[in-house]
């Protein structure tokens, strides 16, 4: 039995960071043995332990015969679980912050090149109903970078088409106003003429603005299922997952030089250290400013 906490760390470990099945049971192996250590199930007790817990859980599991490996991945599972508790705001501060372990929270998705947005963004198929709704959500996955719980959520008031923006809630019920390409907008404002009212037929409306085929919300998990579809169609080789494109624009964006902050801003991001992330995808750009600057080269 696992409390509500580990349920849906684990679940957004599959949505949102795009990690296999396999390696959800894995991490929820981890976290029933931590709770079997603290003889207990419930959250409350996963929020009132100490680094000293921690570091107790992780001797015992020596103790117990357990490989260096696994200790690691058991370490690694935590400060991802504690880690997401703090991005969430259920907890103040990550106890597991200064503690030592492989840097498994910062590994992201393969990035796609900009010929590889291309390809997807391109396959659903611009004449079909659906085919316009998913180019719609493809647009704004890509050149917003939303996250996929922030992309079901937005409803029709969010779109500020007339001013070129899209006000959009994310962690924590922050909103932050993110431009939007002309591009976007016309494809949105297609599914919205020729779409939409389909997909509802006849229901009374709804706010959130992308549907299912039956009209109701997309959820999370529907979105995966899309872009690993045309991911596929679209040939592209790479692992495909909600989070690729919303990468994929950050990195992008800061290839074409654009400043840090304003990209920390428009993923809505609270630390600029989570967005320096992505900085490691752009060496060759680092390295030649580095060549071009430096007074010692």
């Amino acid at each position: 039995m696992m409390g509500t906490l580990p349920t849906s760390f684990l679940n957004y470990l599959v949505a949102e960071r795009g990690l296999s099945q396999n390696t959800r049971t894995a991490y929820a192996t981890d976290l029933r043995a931590f709770q079997t250590f603290l003889k207990s199930d419930t959250d409350a007790a996963l929020l009132s332990v100490t680094r000293d817990h921690l570091m107790r859980f992780l001797l015992t599991s020596r103790e117990q015969g357990l490989k260096p490996a696994s200790i690691a991945r058991r370490l690694v599972t935590l400060k991802m679980f504690y880690r997401f508790l703090t991005q969430e705001g259920v907890m103040s501060q990550d106890l597991t912050e200064s503690m030592e372990s492989p840097a498994l929270w910062k590994i992201l998705p393969d990035i796609l090149s900009p010929e590889e947005v291309d390809r997807l963004l391109d396959a659903p198929d611009k004449k079909a109903p659906l085919g316009i709704r998913d180019r719609a959500i493809f647009a704004m996955m890509y050149h917003c970078g939303l996250r996929v719980s922030e992309l079901v959520m937005l409803t029709q008031h969010a779109l500020h088409f007339d001013e070129h923006y899209i006000r959009v809630r994310g962690k924590g019920s922050k909103e932050r106003l993110v431009p939007v390409t002309r591009l976007t907008v016309r494809q949105v404002d297609a599914y919205l003429a020729e779409v939409r009212p389909q997909l509802l037929a006849g229901r009374d409306d709804l706010p959130e603005l992308f549907l299912s085929i039956n009209g109701c919300p997309l959820t999370r998990a529907r979105i995966w299922q899309i872009i690993r579809h045309y991911g596929s169609i679209a040939g592209v080789q790479k692992g495909v997952h909600p989070h690729t494109l919303r990468h994929s624009f950050a990195s992008h964006l800061l290839s074409r030089g654009a400043p840090l902050r304003t990209i920390q801003e428009m993923l809505g991001h609270a630390d600029i250290s989570t967005t320096q992330i992505y900085t490691h995808v752009d060496q060759d750009r680092l390295r030649s400013v580095h060549h071009q600057f430096h007074p010692r080269v």
